[in-house]
């Protein structure tokens, strides 16, 4: 058993110019795609708040999923982060998959109020709140768990979300791969930070883990996001030459395990995507179709 290939569209939280957040969002869903992503700094004066957008941008769409690629954790509380998203998860009928990191860019999260921590504390948090989302969408009466950052103490959590909502993580390091492969439901990674050559190592670390953990790795959803640019002409560099080009890349991902890719334009945004769309896609599905 596998899952299925997905492909999706990010949406920049963008405040100005007012209406491209839900034109691109309507974009996207016209054009069959069934996954919109959007990042979360909310230090950055810029943007929206990234769950305020994708809340009101889920409820002025029908089809697609909302991804928080990835919900900063420093500052969002996952029994708040939790609660959040097993709402909205039960509200758009299961359009929701909660996307959290360990966090990064830490001045900027410290000039909000946030904490400042470690690669390793932050971590060690990361874990401490995986056990806390868990426990707040577990359905039981009132759940505990304990932890230096995070803990929860007899609350009685609700809703309960659906179970399609699941748990994807911005993964990099040895220790959050394994972790993604051991308790987490998705990985979200960038090709910016981690190339094609590197990939195939990486998947391999979560496929790994998840054996460990008596976890089927295929069926951790693999989200590849893509920042580049779609071209007439031929290009030495990935993700920037020809839809054909693009189309054996995607291919060559998959090869690696991964299972589901998300456009970020570099440029000329609503045009790259309906390239994306109507070029890219038919030809990857095509090339992974075959035996």
């Amino acid at each position: 058993m596998s899952l299925p290939l997905l492909f999706g569209a990010n949406v920049d939280p963008l405040w100005q110019p007012a209406d491209a957040p839900l034109r691109q969002a309507l974009a996207a869903e016209s054009l069959g795609l069934e996954l919109i992503t959007i990042q979360d700094h909310p230090y950055q004066a810029a943007f929206h708040d990234t769950w305020t957008l994708l809340t009101y941008l889920a409820a002025r769409t029908d089809r697609i999923t909302f991804v928080p690629t990835v919900a900063s954790l420093p500052l969002r509380p996952p029994a708040i982060l939790a609660k959040s998203a097993a709402s909205l998860h039960l509200l758009t009928g299961g359009r929701l998959q909660l996307g959290l990191g360990s966090g990064a860019f830490w001045d900027a999260i410290a000039a909000m109020g946030g904490p400042r921590r470690t690669p390793g504390e932050a971590v060690d948090a990361l874990v401490e709140a995986i056990d806390v989302i868990r426990a707040m969408w577990s359905g039981q009466r009132a759940v505990r768990t304990d932890g230096t950052s995070y803990r929860v103490a007899g609350v009685h959590p609700g809703p309960t979300p659906g179970p399609g909502l699941g748990l994807w993580l911005g993964a990099y390091g040895p220790r959050t791969l394994a972790l993604t492969g051991q308790r987490a439901d998705g990985w979200l990674p960038s090709h910016a930070y981690l190339p094609l050559d590197r990939l195939s190592e990486a998947s391999a670390r979560i496929d790994a883990a998840a054996h460990r953990a008596g976890r089927d790795p295929s069926l951790i959803r693999k989200v590849y996001n893509i920042a580049g640019h779609i071209s007439d002409t031929s290009s030495s560099s990935p993700f920037t030459g020809t839809a054909r080009q693009w189309a054996d890349q995607l291919a060559a991902a998959a090869d690696d395990g991964m299972n589901a890719f998300v456009y970020w334009p570099a440029a000329d945004h609503d045009t790259q995507i309906a390239r994306f769309a109507t070029e890219i896609v038919p030809a990857a599905r095509q090339l992974l179709a075959r035996p």
